[in-house]
């Protein structure tokens, strides 16, 4: 990302912006990339007169929307979580001056000594959100959105990434394991859902660990949705008896605070690992039409995990045995050329 283009049109309106935006004053020339996004926004971290740094968002119109992000985070912080503050705002050019959580995500800190420590401040954070979760406040996780994000599997991993056509027995394979998946989906309890909590987006700060990043996407659906993003993580890897023990955690925690979780925790467990077979399944679509609509290369590295968590969760349940079947069909098929399951 270079700052010095005189093309960046965006990044010259931004800085422009940033001059007279009212809530703070901060220095312009001090730009410089803060981090990059899997979508069209930008972040730029930027010096204050008062010492601090900020950070500067860049959502172009028409491809991206800075109002949900503006909702969420009113929601969000009402609830007592840490999201950034939002101090001035352009919504018509896309432009949000926001508060700084700083520069250390979980996925840089994680390790064997700090793991337990983050991940229960992660889970404490998510159980205070849904805690306070009231429908009608956000975008319904409904079906057709669920059903959506399943079709980037077949769509995008399976036809662009593999280069597979399924054929009419396959494609009925696939869609039966679907509606089972979305079955369970829908008949959880909704709370407020993150979408991607995870180690990229939560941010290592104190007071009041951990920070929560990149929320816009937020709706009201399946109550187990965000702990497997944050326990079944496309970026780092975790023995199945530790995620189990903060699962159990969470769900400990989640009765106390008098949300409606499976009361049978094996129950509940299922459900933990249904749900997270939809957002795997989504995932490898996902990075696949990163890299080949979006060029972007850096998420292949990551679906050989995402891969490895679809496979363990399939396998232990009768009911989606059959994706199993399909994955080794579908390993056989596919061209052997770098990239496998």
């Amino acid at each position: 990302m270079s700052l010095n283009n005189p093309s960046d049109l965006r990044l010259s309106q931004l800085n422009e912006w940033l001059a007279t935006a009212p809530a703070v004053k901060v220095s312009p020339e001090s730009i410089r990339p803060a981090s990059a996004d899997a979508s069209f926004r930008r972040y730029f971290r930027v010096d204050g007169a008062d010492g601090a740094t900020y950070i500067a968002m860049d959502a172009p119109p028409p491809h991206e929307d800075v109002r949900p992000f503006i909702h969420v985070a009113e929601v969000f912080g009402q609830t007592g979580a840490s999201v950034p503050k939002i101090l001035a705002q352009d919504v018509e050019r896309g432009f949000l001056l926001l508060s700084d959580l700083g520069t250390t995500t979980y996925l840089n800190q994680l390790n064997a000594d700090t793991a337990h420590k983050l991940y229960l401040d992660a889970i404490d954070a998510l159980v205070l959100i849904q805690a306070q979760s009231k429908p009608g406040v956000l975008p319904e996780y409904d079906r057709a959105l669920l059903q959506r994000e399943l079709m980037l599997f077949p769509d995008w991993y399976v036809g662009k990434h593999l280069g597979v056509t399924l054929s009419d027995k396959q494609t009925e394979t696939l869609n039966k394991v679907f509606e089972v998946l979305l079955a369970n989906n829908l008949a959880q309890p909704q709370v407020y859902v993150h979408r991607d909590y995870h180690s990229r987006n939560l941010m290592v700060i104190a007071p009041g660990n951990p920070g929560i990043l990149d929320f816009q996407d937020a709706v009201y659906g399946p109550i187990t949705y965000d702990l497997v993003s944050l326990l079944r993580d496309a970026y780092i890897q975790w023995d199945e008896e530790m995620v189990l023990d903060w699962a159990i955690r969470y769900w400990e925690r989640a009765k106390r605070a008098g949300l409606p979780v499976n009361p049978d925790v094996d129950a509940f467990y299922r459900d933990f690992e249904f749900m997270g077979l939809q957002r795997h399944l989504k995932v490898l679509g996902i990075f696949a039409r990163l890299y080949h609509r979006d060029g972007k290369d850096g998420y292949l590295k990551d679906l050989p995990l995402v891969m490895e968590y679809t496979r363990k969760a399939a396998g232990r349940y009768n009911a989606l045995a059959p994706l199993i079947r399909l994955l080794d069909e579908l390993e056989e098929k596919a061209p052997q050329v770098g990239y496998t399951f």
